[in-house]
């Protein structure tokens, strides 16, 4: 069973990419967090295909349905979601899902249609003589399925599955902000050879001074780049990059760093239910991801202990070299991650490959609609994977703190 976060707040989904639907079980949410369908809607936009122009040019509008988890005694507005219609058998059914109101601390559940499919574009790699995609996990997918593997669009193994971790990632990101003041943003820093120095770590490093409309102002310049970067003038670089690369048949890598602020303490435990090592699982574990750092990454090796050690004063960590993190527990500091992602596997270009009866064949796209560069996307599935691991230890630490005032009735 594949559950993301665990085990007081976790995520699970069900739903291939040209399923009828993803489907989304939110559970662990305190009750009393007020949701607004609206809010989560905007943080799927950014995931969606067709939401940003050097993605895939599959279109869906991913238009979240929410049905269970929530309750208003203005049941007018609480029922004010989408209209639901199920015909058929001689029967018609109607009902309307939630739009406003708070978490009652039992699970959410989640629908959205999924409505864009083109499965005929991947009859290729069908049955035993089908073709695989190199890079891609057609072959293993079918081996472990014992041939059953649904083959359209990526079937489980989809990005769309992501529309999951964005849902759940959205509540614990509310659930965080509301009462810790946290915030997550992302920045693309690399595509393919382009770099830029202009880094969120540095940008947020004083976060605890900065204001919440300063907050805002920030994620507005993210969202109006080219793509979503904190420097503008490699956004546009990089967009021209990935759009002759597209013309070219072929794909590009991407680093994204990922930082949350105002992040609460002492979260996280020291060895097995350490915060790093679920981080590194959960961002690492991420479609397409080849690596994951944490604070100074990699660049540690080349230091000695007297360059690396943050120094602490009384009011706190003067540097954050350790990324938010020390023994995985959190101290306060900004999480500071960064993760790669390899070239998208599906491309035009012919290569040598197999059939899934291990002929060899060489290999060419027939039909499809993919990303040049998944990391074009992948920001807010980061995000949101941060926030659910984030809230989960959150959680943990606080179910160590027994108040007997939480377990009283009467005066």
């Amino acid at each position: 069973m594949e559950i993301l976060g665990g085990p007081l707040f976790g995520v699970a989904g069900a739903g291939e990419s040209h399923g009828p639907a993803i489907t989304t079980i939110v559970f662990g949410c305190p009750p009393g967090l007020r949701l607004e369908r609206a809010r989560l809607q905007g943080y799927l936009d950014r995931r969606r295909p067709g939401g940003n122009k050097l993605g895939t040019p599959r279109h869906e509008d991913d238009r979240l349905v929410l049905l269970s988890g929530l309750y208003a005694e203005d049941h007018d507005r609480l029922l004010a979601g989408p209209a639901l219609k199920i015909e058929g058998e001689g029967a018609s059914l109607e009902t309307r899902a939630y739009e406003e109101g708070c978490t009652t601390g039992e699970p959410i559940a989640a629908l959205v249609l999924s409505a864009a499919k083109r499965s005929a574009d991947y009859l290729q790699f069908a049955g035993p003589q089908g073709a695989v995609r190199p890079g891609h996990a057609d072959l293993v997918k079918h081996y472990k399925s014992k041939g059953f593997a649904d083959v359209r669009g990526g079937g489980r193994s989809s990005y769309r599955s992501t529309i999951s971790d964005v849902i759940g990632g959205s509540i614990a990101r509310l659930f965080l902000h509301e009462h810790f003041g946290t915030a997550i943003f992302s920045s693309i820093y690399q595509v393919g050879p382009l770099q830029t120095q202009a880094r969120l770590a540095d940008r947020l490093a004083e976060a605890d001074d900065l204001q919440p409309g300063q907050l805002l102002q920030l994620e507005a310049a993210l969202e109006a780049a080219e793509i979503h970067s904190l420097d503008p003038d490699f956004a546009r670089a990089a967009g021209e990059l990935i759009k002759a690369t597209r013309q070219e048949d072929d794909s590009l890598g991407a680093a994204v760093e990922v930082v949350a602020v105002q992040v609460p303490p002492l979260a996280g435990e020291p060895l097995y239910q350490s915060l790093k090592l679920r981080l590194m699982g959960a961002l690492g574990g991420l479609h397409a991801v080849q690596s994951c750092e944490l604070g100074s990454g990699r660049e540690v090796v080349e230091r000695r202990g007297s360059q690396n050690n943050d120094p602490i004063r009384h009011q706190g960590y003067q540097s954050n070299h350790h990324g938010g993190l020390l023994g995985g527990i959190t101290t306060g500091m900004p999480l500071v991650c960064r993760v790669g992602f390899k070239p998208t596997s599906t491309i035009a270009q012919p290569q040598q490959s197999v059939r899934k009866n291990l002929e060899e064949i060489e290999f060419q796209l027939k039909k499809g609609r993919h990303d040049p560069c998944v990391g074009v996307r992948a920001g807010i599935t980061l995000e949101s994977r941060l926030a659910i691991e984030l809230m989960n230890a959150v959680l943990m630490h606080q179910a160590g703190r027994v108040d007997v005032e939480n377990f009283k009735i009467f005066p």
